[in-house]
């Protein structure tokens, strides 16, 4: 049988990188996914190429009111959500002294308002069935700092403290909360960073590269799925051992 045979799961930002691996790795898997993400053209586009089991909806992750109205419809839809992945992310890097005001708070909406927005939403209606999984994405620089990244450091730690709150309020009404910490991962946010840093890295990785956007959709998987029935309120880094 199938990890996710008959689950209902949200993911956010599910059009690419890390999101689409783990899209496709959940469908595999035999999850309904439902995909939230603000580029309609890429969103409907990847729906179409997947079938009928991928479901997209346009939800700016920085408004409640929209994130409560989507899970509304799929909670009308489908009588239930049972995994939450909590993936969308931006970045907007500078140093401290050289960060915008706007550059702080568009990664903070984004990355730590997001989460917090669609993790309220949808926990209300896990209550009610009294089952979820819900997986916060966090990093390795939000566990050990980075340079010229106030912002995104900001949001990816708060991101594990707001994990470890979760699992403690929400553990007894039958849902996990963890959060998985990537490493430098080969995705599309990667090509902003110089070439001799990414060789400084992979020399730095035990595992001698960078991560693949399947090796964090592995690790959602895990966490999304009954295997890890007794986990809870951990941050498990996938980063090849770059950091111990």
């Amino acid at each position: 049988m199938k990890r996710l045979e008959n689950k209902i799961a949200v993911i956010t930002g599910g059009s690419g990188g890390i999101g689409k691996a783990a899209v496709i790795k959940f469908l595999e898997e035999g999850a309904t996914v439902i995909n939230w993400d603000l580029d309609e053209e890429k969103g409907k586009k990847f729906s179409e190429e997947q079938g009928e089991k991928l479901v997209y909806q346009k939800v700016n992750v920085t408004v409640y009111e929209e994130v409560e109205a989507a899970a509304a419809l799929i909670k009308e839809k489908y009588g239930r959500i049972d995994i939450l992945v909590n993936n969308a992310g931006i970045t907007k890097d500078a140093t401290l002294m050289k960060m915008t005001p706007e550059q702080w708070q568009q990664v903070i909406n984004v990355n730590l308002t997001g989460v917090f927005n669609c993790t309220k939403a949808v926990a209300a209606h896990m209550i009610e069935s009294g089952y979820g999984k819900i997986v916060n994405t966090s990093s390795v620089v939000g566990l050990y700092g980075n340079f010229g990244q106030t912002n995104y450091v900001a949001t990816k730690s708060g991101i594990i403290g707001m994990t470890k709150v979760w699992a403690r309020e929400l553990g007894r009404k039958g849902i996990t909360v963890n959060a998985v910490a990537p490493g430098f991962i080969a995705t599309e946010m990667i090509h902003t960073v110089p070439e001799k840093v990414i060789t400084m890295l992979k020399e730095k990785t035990p595992l001698g590269r960078l991560g693949n956007p399947e090796d964090i959709a592995n690790a959602y998987l895990f966490l999304s799925c009954d295997e890890s029935a007794y986990v809870n309120g951990i941050t498990l880094s996938v980063d090849g051992g770059l950091v111990m």
